[in-house]
């Protein structure tokens, strides 16, 4: 696994780390069931504090991305990502009551479109 930390970045280093890990495993490149380096092992790697590797392998956890089994070690989930999973479950809705009101395919992904360049918190 290549990771890469760009000190100049407005993100802090634990938060490349979550982005670049959670790339890998949406791409494929880190599949389901791949045991991670050990906190310490990337953080010697990468020239960081323990601390830094931990607290995005923390943040990737509660994301649901990875999963850690004790002294086993950190793995990618099985599961997928979380809020993937409930984006997914969202769109199928959508989709179905969509069809329900008759309103064709291209008019709803427009409206999605729409929806999602809109700036408002639903």
């Amino acid at each position: 696994m290549l990771l890469s930390i760009d000190p100049h970045a407005a993100s802090p280093p634990y938060e490349q780390i979550r982005i670049q890990i959670a790339a890998l495993v949406r791409s494929g490149e880190l599949p389901a069931g791949t045991r991670l380096p050990t906190v310490r092992r990337l953080a010697g790697d990468l020239g960081l504090a323990p601390n830094t590797v931990a607290r995005s392998y923390r943040v990737l956890e509660s994301d649901g991305i990875i999963e850690t089994r004790g002294r086993k070690g950190s793995f990618v989930s099985r599961q997928g990502n979380a809020n993937e999973r409930l984006a997914q479950a969202a769109a199928a809705t959508y989709a179905c009551r969509t069809r329900q009101l008759g309103i064709l395919p291209e008019d709803g992904i427009r409206y999605i479109q729409a929806a999602l360049e809109t700036d408002t918190e639903s």
